[in-house]
């Protein structure tokens, strides 16, 4: 049986996907990885050049092996190591070869056109030690998909062998920087998660900072200023690049986010020396207050479910984070421990907050359970700011400037603290968010 996945981000590159499953072996085969801190080692993993196409299928597999090297839990094997090529897709590979490397896993593929020019990607993921075959997938798509595929394969392996969801299938939007330090253009970027396909979404006549995806469309919202003006909240449609102003709200708007469902956005409105929070609903353009206060609340998110929303506010004499209900009304502080936090934002999965803390001069990007137990902080540095979740969960993107004249570059970290990765950029950046994988997308 087939499915299809369209990719709302319907952007030519996203064009529809067909798949269906290659026979897998039964579940006794089993290679996985535990992430303990302490014992980790990644999984030393073999990922020949796929066949057919020898040319893209060469492609291909460079795009897997950078995907799953990058991302801290995998050693992909050098080629030149390799003593069985493993021409034949359709045969079982000769194991003993790859066990001769120490390759734990191995993956073979082949890339087909069929009849209408449409390629044939076909992958399998096997465990060399008990020769089985762990998973194995064929798509269908139009070749300018190809390093999409790349992507959802390495999904696949990524979740197979791990038992966590993939997040390669996915865009990043950031804000590119260029020029001189006094004077930044800031426009508005869109990127694959591995750098490649970059494009602008704004020209850098405006000031720009926060962009954060919709978890369920093709949208983002941001901020945006005109000199001399106020900074407004923006909603902007990737698919056609419509955008528009969210309220005309008199005084300054700031940290806009949305919900889980896509229909409202959380923001600060500032009024004089304080600010608090508001929500709109995007379909009545209703707006609610949901703190009232006589200090700065700002930097809103939503607990996955929808029901709670984590905060920082100065309400205590310096910056901490606090947790309320949706509805607003009271809050409860959940960070006690020395410095001050700011940006939180809860994890997809539910079961951390992430935030910035400064303390010492430093900042440092951390991580609690939604109560405030937990803490844990996994990078520091002299500036680290905007940590932003991969939808599964799992890893941390996040700004680094480290000061005097240059600029920030992005970063990201797993929530154990033991991978830390830069994310490939053309120019300086800052204000990372991560999509939804785009597979899931509907």
């Amino acid at each position: 049986m087939t499915s299809t996945f369209v990719a709302r981000f319907a952007l030519p590159l996203f064009a529809a996907l067909t798949l269906g499953p290659l026979a897998a072996a039964p579940a006794s085969a089993e290679i996985s990885i535990t992430l303990d801190r302490a014992n980790f080692q990644p999984l030393p993993i073999a990922i020949t050049d796929f066949g057919g196409e020898a040319d893209l299928g060469q492609k291909i597999a460079g795009v897997i092996s950078a995907n799953l090297k990058r991302c801290g839990y995998f050693a992909p094997i050098d080629r030149n190591a390799f003593i069985d090529r493993a021409a034949n897709f359709d045969a079982a590979p000769q194991f003993e070869s790859w066990k001769a490397i120490n390759a734990q896993a191995l993956v073979t593929g082949r890339i087909t056109r069929d009849n209408s020019g449409r390629l044939k990607a076909e992958f399998r993921l096997w465990d060399t030690f008990s020769g089985q075959q762990l998973t194995g997938q064929q798509y269908f798509t139009d070749p300018n998909n190809w390093r999409r595929i790349a992507h959802i394969i390495s999904d696949a392996i990524f979740q197979r062998i791990t038992g966590l969801k993939g997040f390669f299938d996915t865009k990043i939007v950031f804000v590119d920087e260029s020029g001189p330090k006094e004077n930044r253009r800031k426009r508005l970027a869109i990127m694959d998660q591995d750098g490649a396909n970059l494009r602008y979404l704004t020209r850098g006549e405006d000031l720009v900072v926060t962009p954060r995806f919709s978890p369920v469309a093709q949208e983002i919202t941001y901020m945006s200023q005109k000199t001399g003006a106020q900074p407004h909240v923006n909603l902007l449609n990737i698919e056609t690049g419509q955008r528009e102003i969210v309220g005309n709200f008199p005084d300054m708007t700031s940290s806009p986010r949305f919900s889980p469902d896509g229909q409202r956005v959380v923001m600060s409105l500032q009024q004089g020396g304080n600010a608090n929070i508001y929500m709109m609903d995007l379909r009545s353009r209703t707006t609610t207050r949901l703190t009232s206060s006589n200090a700065i609340d700002t930097s809103p998110s939503f607990s996955p479910d929808g029901s709670q929303i984590v905060f920082e506010s100065d309400r205590g004499g310096a910056q901490q984070i606090y947790v309320m209900s949706a509805a607003g009304g009271e809050a409860r502080r959940v960070s006690f421990g020395d410095g001050s936090y700011a940006q939180p934002v809860w994890s997809p999965r539910g079961d951390y907050i992430a935030f910035t803390k400064r303390k010492a001069g430093g900042f440092a990007i951390g991580i609690m359970k939604p109560d405030g137990s937990g803490e844990r902080i996994l990078t520091e540095g002299f500036h680290n700011e905007s940590p932003a979740w991969a939808p599964n969960g799992q890893f941390i993107m996040f700004y680094r400037d480290p000061g005097g004249q240059s600029g920030g570059k992005l970063y990201m970290v797993d929530i154990t603290g033991r991978v830390e990765a830069p994310v490939p950029t053309t120019s300086f950046a800052s204000d990372p968010a991560w999509s939804p994988l785009l597979t899931e997308l509907r």
